[in-house]
C-alpha cells in the first residue's frame, strides 16, 4: 500500500474502503503496522487494540461488500483519547492509578461503532486532561518538532493523527486541550457548543467546561465525525434535544455573504510577529472569499483566564475528592496544587465566579447580534517549546497569553473551529479559529471548508524525517 495512504482525508480512504477498492482489514493492517514502527519515538498511543481492530474491519469488509454501508466513516480507522470508556478496555485517564476497567462504552463510542469506525486503540492525554502530564508518564512528542509543545490534554489524539497513526480522534477541551494540539499539530478540530455532545462514559475534568469533538486533517473529515457522535442522549442530561443539521451539506453554502466580526486591538495586541502575520493573511483571504469583516468591540475577557482557573480547580476537586484522599501519593505536583486550590475556594468566591460567568456569556452571545462568526487566534504565541504547560505556575503573562483566546469560550460554551493558517519561518504550525452562537456549527464548517479549499495550510504534512 503507498505511504501517501496515510495522509489520505478520512472521507477519501472511506471512499476506497466503501468502493471496495483497498479493504478495511488491509488498511487497518497497515495502520496497525505504522503504529508499531513509530509510535515507539512518538508516544502518542496508551493501548493499541489489534486483534479488535482488525475483527471490526472484516466484519466491516462483509457489511460493505453486502451493500450495508451504514455511514460515512464506515470501515475507516480512528482512535480515541484515553477518557473514554471502552467495555472491558482499561481506562488510564493519563494517572498512574490503577486504571479503571468500564463495563459499558461511552455515547459517543457507541455512536462511532454504530457508525462502522474501526478503533485501532486509545491515546495518551496529560494528566486526568489537566494542563501538565504527570511526571512518570512520557509525553506524545510533536511531529513538527521534538523541541514544539505537542498542546495540552489531548495531546496524543493530534500527534497520531499529524503522524498518520490514525484517520481521525476524538478530543475534549476544557480550556483549550482540542484547540491547541490541533493548532500545534497543523490539525483542524471542533470544540462544539456545550450540550451538542454527549459526556456520557467519559472521564470528567471539570463537567460544565469539558466538551468533546472530533480532530480531523480538514474541515470535511472533522464535518462527519461531529455528525456521528452529536445528538441527544438520555443518559446525560445535559445534551440538547436540537436536530442535529447535516454539516456537510450546509458547506456547500460558503463563507460568501457572511459577517466576520474581528476586533484588532483585541486580536492584534500582545501576539509575536509571525501570529501577527498569519492573522492578516487569514483575514486577506476571508475578504477575497466574500465574508464582510465587521470591526467589533470584543466584549472584555481579561478575567476569563484568571477566573477559569479557580472555578476549573472547583470543580476538579469535586470529581477527585474520594481518590485524591485515597491515593495523594500518585498524583502529579502540578495537579495536587490545582486540587488543592479548588479546595481551598470559599463558597462566596465560588459564587463571584459564577456571576462572572453569566455575565461573561450574556456579553459574548450579544456579539452575535452583529455578526455570524468572530475570528481570533488560538494563542497569542506561535513557537511554544515542549515545557510550556509547566511554565504556567510561574509566569502570568505566559499562561494568560496562552489561553486568552480559548478560556473564555469554555466559560461560555460557544462553539468554535480551529484550523491551520500557516507557519512561522521555521516550519511551526499556527493555527486560528472561527467562534460562533450557539449550536451554530454549520457557520463553522461554512466558513472553514471555503478557507480550505482556497488554502493548502491543512494539506502540509510533518517531516518524514522528524517520524
Amino acid at each position: 500500500m503507498e505511504q501517501d495512504i496515510f495522509y489520505m482525508s478520512l472521507l477519501d480512504i472511506a471512499g476506497k474502503i466503501q468502493q471496495q477498492e483497498v479493504s478495511s482489514v488491509d488498511v487497518t493492517s497497515c495502520l496497525l503496522e505504522r503504529i508499531e514502527n513509530l509510535d515507539i519515538k512518538l508516544l502518542s498511543y496508551v493501548t493499541v487494540l489489534k486483534q479488535q481492530a482488525l475483527e471490526a474491519a472484516r466484519q466491516a469488509d462483509i457489511e460493505i461488500a453486502q451493500g450495508n454501508i451504514r455511514s460515512p466513516i464506515h470501515g475507516v480507522p480512528i482512535a480515541l483519547k484515553d477518557l473514554f470508556d471502552m467495555a472491558s478496555i482499561p481506562t488510564t485517564n493519563g494517572m498512574t492509578i490503577d486504571p479503571y476497567i468500564p463495563r459499558c462504552n461511552a455515547t459517543v463510542v457507541n455512536k462511532l461503532l454504530d457508525a462502522g469506525a474501526i478503533i485501532l486503540g486509545k491515546l495518551k492525554l496529560t494528566e486526568a486532561a489537566f494542563s501538565d502530564p504527570h511526571p512518570d508518564i512520557p509525553v506524545p512528542l510533536n511531529p513538527w518538532g521534538r523541541n514544539l509543545w505537542a498542546g495540552s490534554s489531548s495531546n496524543g489524539s493530534a500527534v497520531a493523527l499529524a503522524s498518520g497513526l490514525c484517520f481521525g480522534s476524538l478530543g475534549t477541551d476544557t480550556g483549550g486541550s482540542i484547540r491547541f494540539p490541533c493548532a500545534a499539530n497543523n490539525l483542524t478540530g471542533i470544540k462544539p457548543t456545550w450540550g451538542r455532545v454527549s459526556r456520557s462514559g467519559v472521564s470528567e475534568f471539570s463537567g460544565s467546561l469539558d466538551h468533546i469533538g472530533p480532530m480531523a486533517r480538514s474541515v470535511e473529515d472533522a464535518a462527519v465525525l461531529l455528525q456521528v457522535i452529536a445528538g441527544c442522549d438520555l443518559n446525560d442530561q445535559t445534551t440538547s434535544n436540537k436536530l442535529v443539521p447535516n454539516y456537510l451539506q450546509e458547506m456547500g453554502d460558503g463563507i460568501k455573504g457572511l459577517k466576520i466580526g474581528v476586533d484588532y486591538d483585541f486580536i492584534f495586541n500582545k501576539i509575536d510577529l509571525d501570529t501577527k502575520l498569519v492573522m492578516q493573511h487569514v483575514i486577506e483571504t476571508i475578504k477575497l472569499l466574500g465574508a464582510e469583516i465587521v470591526e467589533i468591540d470584543m466584549p472584555d475577557t481579561k478575567l476569563a483566564a484568571a477566573n477559569w482557573a479557580p472555578l476549573c480547580a472547583v470543580e476538579t476537586a469535586v470529581v477527585h475528592e474520594k481518590n485524591y484522599k485515597k491515593f495523594k501519593n500518585n498524583y502529579g505536583p502540578s495537579f495536587s496544587k490545582f486540587i488543592e486550590m479548588g479546595q481551598a475556594i470559599l463558597a462566596t468566591e465560588y459564587f463571584k465566579l459564577i456571576q462572572f460567568r453569566h455575565v461573561l456569556k450574556h456579553n459574548i452571545s450579544s456579539v452575535f447580534n452583529e455578526v455570524d462568526l468572530l475570528i481570533m487566534p488560538v494563542s497569542a504565541y506561535s513557537a511554544s517549546p515542549t515545557d510550556l504547560s509547566e511554565k504556567f505556575s510561574e509566569d502570568k503573562e505566559l499562561f494568560e497569553g496562552t489561553v486568552r483566546f480559548t478560556s473564555a469560550f469554555n466559560l461560555t460554551g460557544h462553539p468554535t473551529l480551529t484550523l491551520p493558517g500557516g507557519f512561522t519561518k521555521e516550519g511551526t504550525p499556527i493555527g486560528f479559529q472561527f467562534v460562533a452562537s450557539y449550536f451554530q456549527e454549520g457557520l463553522l464548517v461554512r466558513a472553514g471548508g471555503d478557507f480550505q479549499k482556497a488554502t493548502n495550510w491543512h494539506k502540509v504534512q510533518p517531516p518524514v524525517s522528524n517520524l
